[in-house]
């Protein structure tokens, strides 16, 4: 077990070199930004010690950066993942980029950006993201039209190339937006507080070039070893993954209504992943955790499966949420109970991908509703060591920056040898 995580010194304290903030500078783990993903140091930590034939699991992807980081210690990797954005996203990341790919992309790019600069450009039709202009301003959203239309027509047959393009698109919708990060989830700046960089002097293609330089650059660092990211639902890992693995480190979504979905539509829209909200609402009944549109109007009528698990600290919690004075706490109550429904069907299930004796990992966070606190890491001890695995641990890694309760945790146990589950 890695010293850090047992540390007291650490838990207490919010250490952002454990959060997402410290991947921003570090290549490819930094390409996007998604806020509920964990940093590289971390799982670099867990797995600091690991045997060179260890194989890993992550069978909730998202950005990638357990099958990444695994990769560049020369480990096999698997990531399992849902959405299918993140799926392309996460193999752009641990892919192998030749310098003649990254050549012609460099150059593909200068004559990119000269050409969406020009009034005569080819152009796109915005994509239909409700309330829009909330997003970019006028001249913002022309320019990234004229750079999607650029970026398609100069990469006809070429695949390399345009998806370290694309992922320069994303990082470009992004920083020519009114977006804002100062939160743990996004928001809007007001028109007052908008940058006034972004205005009609505002030379747009430098941003594209910029954003550029940083994709080439982490490209030209190739991981070690490959990853494998395939496409499906962590629920039942093992109708996916034929393969068994040593370690498996993860970190699912947290049961805190914040949504991937929300937080990922501007790039689902440009890249053509998702061309209406109804769609939205759909793939995040799909996901765990998921609360965007349809899924939340259809908590009202779930049920519980017949053979759910619910340890006491989650009843009682449900109990509190549910009080008649919480306005929407039964609404509430049956998120929690289905989230929890949902990672029960994944805990019976994954040990079909493990080897004996496998380590896992799962980074969680606790939550709060209307002042009952849902003690996520004690859930998953109870429902780990109920399917089996033995030496089940809670360690604390960090406080969370948001309420004073709020930490998070790394849920480690080895599944039994020899068990048939």
């Amino acid at each position: 077990m890695t010293t850090f995580l047992t540390t007291k010194h650490y838990s207490q304290r919010q250490n952002a070199h454990l959060t997402f903030k410290h991947n921003l500078k570090h290549g490819r783990h930094g390409w996007l930004r998604l806020t509920p993903a964990y940093s590289v140091k971390l799982v670099s930590d867990i797995l600091a010690d690991k045997t060179p034939d260890a194989k890993v699991i992550d069978p909730f992807s998202g950005t990638g950066t357990t099958p990444l980081c695994a990769t560049y210690l020369g480990l096999k990797s698997t990531g399992l993942e849902i959405n299918p954005f993140l799926v392309w996203f996460s193999s752009v990341k641990a892919r192998m980029f030749n310098p003649t790919v990254i050549q012609t992309t460099q150059e593909l790019g200068v004559s990119i950006a000269e050409a969406s600069s020009s009034p005569k450009s080819l152009k796109l039709d915005p994509p239909p993201i409700h309330n829009i202009s909330r997003w970019w301003d006028k001249e913002e959203l022309e320019y990234l039209c004229k750079l999607k239309a650029c970026i398609c027509d100069a990469t006809k047959d070429m695949t390399g190339e345009r998806d370290l393009l694309l992922v320069t698109f994303c990082r470009t919708v992004i920083a020519l937006s009114n977006a804002a990060f100062n939160h743990q989830s996004m928001s809007f700046k007001s028109n007052d507080n908008r940058p006034g960089l972004f205005d009609s002097q505002l030379n747009h293609s430098s941003v594209f070039r910029k954003e550029l330089a940083f994709v080439l650059e982490g490209a030209a660092d190739n991981p070690n070893t490959t990853a494998c990211i395939i496409t499906g639902d962590a629920r039942q890992p093992s109708r996916y993954v034929r393969d068994k693995y040593d370690i498996l480190i993860t970190s699912p979504p947290y049961p805190n209504r914040i949504s991937y979905i929300r937080e990922m539509r501007p790039y689902m829209y440009w890249l053509d992943y998702l061309t209406n909200g109804r769609d939205a609402g759909e793939l995040d009944w799909q996901a765990i955790g998921g609360t965007w549109g349809i899924a939340t109007s259809r908590l009202t009528d779930w049920k519980p499966s017949e053979n759910a698990f619910v340890p006491k600290a989650l009843k009682k919690a449900i109990s509190g949420i549910s009080r008649q004075e919480n306005a929407n706490g039964v609404l509430l109550a049956n998120y929690v109970s289905k989230y929890f429904d949902d990672i029960w069907h994944h805990i019976k299930d994954v040990p079909k991908v493990l080897n004996d004796c496998a380590e896992v990992h799962y980074i969680v966070g606790n939550s709060s509703f209307y002042g009952t606190l849902l003690p996520v890491e004690e859930i998953y001890k109870d429902m780990l060591e109920q399917a089996g695995f033995k030496d089940v641990q809670i360690l604390r890694i960090r406080k969370r920056n948001s309420k004073a309760e709020l930490f998070e945790f790394d849920v480690t146990g080895k599944k039994s040898r020899n068990k048939s589950m």
